[in-house]
């Protein structure tokens, strides 16, 4: 334990400030710490987490990719006229669908950056907005209600009625959520490939010297966020039962801000699956503890920023070098 402790210092405090939050919005609120609210919880934070999965393998690889919710909006589309051509599909042949199609829009970035030599902040932006004016110039915003069935049937796991006679369920995309999250994981940690991202985002020029594939590397990182933004896409209609060309807009910055803040470094070679589960984590309870306070929406993103500006601080503190310090001086 303590050697977990000194190798994850920013998931540590991370923990710390997520179970004093829940500690203290039990108290505020009656409703918070309840089965419905948290299952709730799970459920509406199960997309970003599938989003921030693809996006912490691109930011331990070095790069920055904010156009993983147009290219989650794209696959909806796209997807809806797919499976009307063969005839509805079913879950097995939506996830292949929606992953291939997230895939082949991750390796657009991956081309432009590794080929064109653009670093990959400038290429996502011109990305996002090249997709979602394609988007918007062929659909003319039209929203599509007409889904096949079982991409819009809800899918209960579980499901409990409480005491007061609500229930509370957990949902399919949460299943997807997890799943996602673990691939990642094993990605990650338990395959030579993992460590070769880690080695090609912390040093990428100490990468190639070795032999490492930094093409591959590139392609590997932006086709897993792509993956894993088609997925999302995916998850999300099921959720909302419709497909709605400019909804995901905006939630890049919010799953951005909270794997930085779940401590992937932005420079690469930095990061981790219970860092990234931990950040978004923190930005949802927050948000949704003020909604239960009943303090105004407008306050939600200077809160959260505020939470994230101060989390992001500390992290980058080495606070036993810091009392270390203070005590020689003493």
């Amino acid at each position: 334990m303590a050697r977990f402790i000194r190798n994850h210092p920013t998931e540590m405090r991370l923990s710390i400030v997520l179970i004093s939050l829940c500690v203290g919005l039990s108290f505020a609120s009656g409703s918070f710490f309840t089965l419905p609210n948290l299952t709730a919880l799970l459920n509406n934070n199960a997309v970003n987490l599938i989003w921030a999965a693809g996006l912490l393998v691109v930011l331990i690889a070095g790069g920055i990719d904010i156009s993983f919710a147009v290219a989650a909006s794209i696959v909806q589309y796209l997807a809806v006229y797919v499976f009307s051509a063969i005839g509805g599909g079913n879950w097995l042949i939506g996830f292949l669908v929606a992953g291939g199609l997230g895939i082949g829009l991750g390796f657009i970035n991956a081309i432009l950056i590794h080929y064109f030599r653009i670093i990959s902040i400038v290429v996502t932006i011109s990305t996002f907005n090249a997709f979602f004016g394609l988007l918007m110039f062929f659909t003319s915003g039209k929203y599509l209600y007409n889904l096949p069935d079982w991409w819009t049937g809800r899918v209960v796991l579980f499901e409990r009625q409480v005491a007061d006679g609500t229930w509370a369920e957990i949902t399919l995309p949460v299943a997807v959520m997890v799943a996602a999250l673990a691939a990642t994981w094993v990605l990650i940690r338990h395959t030579t490939t993992g460590r070769q991202l880690y080695a090609f985002g912390d040093n990428p020029e100490g990468a190639r010297r070795l032999g490492i594939n930094l093409g591959l590397m590139q392609f590997i990182a932006f086709g897993w966020c792509g993956l894993m933004a088609g997925i999302g896409g995916l998850m999300q209609a099921h959720i909302v039962q419709e497909v709605v060309p400019n909804a995901l807009i905006g939630r890049e910055l919010d799953v951005l801000a909270a794997v930085v803040l779940g401590g992937a470094r932005l420079g690469g070679g930095r990061g981790s699956v219970l860092g990234c589960v931990l950040g978004v984590l923190l930005v949802a309870v927050t948000q949704n503890g003020l909604n239960l306070l009943g303090i105004s929406p407008f306050a939600f993103k200077m809160v959260v920023g505020a939470i994230i500006l101060i989390a992001i601080s500390t992290s980058n503190l080495n606070l036993a070098g810091l009392a270390a310090s203070r005590h020689r001086k003493d």
